[in-house]
């Protein structure tokens, strides 16, 4: 009997310890999302919109509204799953708090019980009659035994009643601390549907201005996405031919990788090993355009291709390596801003839309080095730098290189 309420004992703690930290580790991964978020959303409202005093093209206007939205949404979604999580969590520990109490009150009951039955059965008296009825020593010796070991065992319940008292009014604070979390977060929840409403109607109102205008969506998309392609493809040209010269100075035919030193090996095996941890190449941001062919996040019908991410930034930010390299090209593209190619190994990062270069080609960079300042349009004031990632010939998502921001 002493081993079974013992054991039960140690399952209730060792099941209660358990349940918790998952319970913690779940709760600290929902919170965690939503502070990146709101986060996020605070350096959109800083990047994108604290110039006023800049009128921004209409479709601009409306493509900046949309990333505000995609991570409000996104924001709006994970508050409902901390709060659907919480009320799960909450109806769990109301059972168990009725379940503990439950278990406390028989066990108090079973304890006076007990303790009842042990003063009329064992008195001073009835023991010595007890120990001095034995037959044998080893006898008496047994029975003094059992007296010690019940009376631990009267001791050891004490213990676990008092222990499964702290147990529940530990379970009664996480209730509350629980409950006030929750109510915070559908409060917030709550305004951010607000906020979300409002902005939706705001970014409606625009696209139908820009309709009844007669402006057609569509044809700005494709011309920006016509200049986009262009640059892409000089980028393409540019690391073929280096690609070219490596295995023409190494004796190698190869047109699909370079033809690389251990020296360069090397550096390429690290950026490597680095994946998802580089730094990025602006000291502060946030993504405004993903990579990769997706249907605009406006006008759904026209598609656009994307090598690389489009990071809005602060006025005069600089443009900095990801990594150690050799600075490669700078393209100079008629009707558009410079870009930067940094070579890393068998890797080529590029750096696009600067409007000065700090370095030139040959140079040698090392990681956060500066290799330029990012471009701010005089019309609307937005700072953005298009940044890209290739092995050899083909493209990377960089957002899978970068650490979180």
């Amino acid at each position: 009997m002493i081993r079974k309420w013992g054991c039960y004992l140690c399952i209730v703690l060792l099941a209660h310890s358990t349940f918790g930290q998952d319970n913690k580790s779940r709760q600290q991964a929902l919170e965690s999302q939503r502070q990146r978020l709101q986060k996020e959303i605070k350096q959109i409202n800083k990047l994108l919109y604290s110039n006023t005093s800049k009128r921004k093209n209409a479709l601009v206007a409306v493509e900046d509204l949309e990333v505000k939205l995609t991570v409000r949404e996104r924001l709006i979604q994970v508050n409902n799953q901390q709060a659907n999580y919480l009320t799960q969590r909450i109806q769990v520990n109301e059972k168990e708090i009725v379940r503990l109490r439950q278990e406390i009150e028989q066990a108090k009951a079973d304890y006076a019980r007990m303790i009842q039955e042990s003063y009329k059965s064992q008195s001073g008296q009835n023991r010595l009659l007890f120990l001095f009825s034995s037959e044998s020593l080893v006898q008496a010796y047994r029975r003094i035994q059992y007296m010690k070991q019940y009376a631990r065992f009267r001791k050891r319940q004490a213990n676990e009643i008092t222990e499964k008292t702290l147990l529940l009014q530990d379970l009664n604070k996480t209730l509350l601390q629980q409950r006030k979390q929750k109510n915070k977060i559908v409060t917030e929840n709550r305004d951010a549907q607000k906020l979300l409403k409002k902005e939706k109607a705001t970014q409606q109102k625009m696209i139908q201005e820009l309709k009844r205008k007669g402006k057609s969506l569509s044809a700005q998309i494709q011309q920006k996405q016509k200049k986009a392609a262009a640059i892409d493809k000089e980028i393409s040209r540019l690391i073929r031919e280096a690609i070219a010269a490596s295995n023409k100075k190494a004796g190698k035919k190869s047109t699909s990788s370079f033809a690389m030193t251990p020296e360069e090996k090397l550096l390429a095996t690290n950026l490597e090993s680095n994946r998802g941890r580089l730094p990025w190449p602006v000291s502060e941001g946030v993504i405004v355009q993903r990579f990769g062919t997706q249907p605009h996040p406006v006008v759904r019908t026209t598609m656009i291709k994307s090598t690389g991410i489009t990071i809005a930034t602060s006025p005069r930010s600089q443009a900095r390596s990801v990594f150690d390299g050799e600075v490669m090209s700078i393209l100079s593209f008629k009707g558009s801003n410079p870009t930067v190619l940094v070579k890393h190994g068998n890797y080529i990062t590029a750096y696009k839309n600067l409007g000065k270069v700090f370095v030139k080609k040959g140079d040698k960079v090392k990681t956060k080095q500066a290799i330029g300042e990012v471009f701010t349009n005089p019309a609307d004031g937005k700072t953005s730098l298009q940044f890209s990632l290739f092995k050899a010939m083909k493209p990377q998502n960089p957002k899978l290189w970068l650490a979180r921001m």
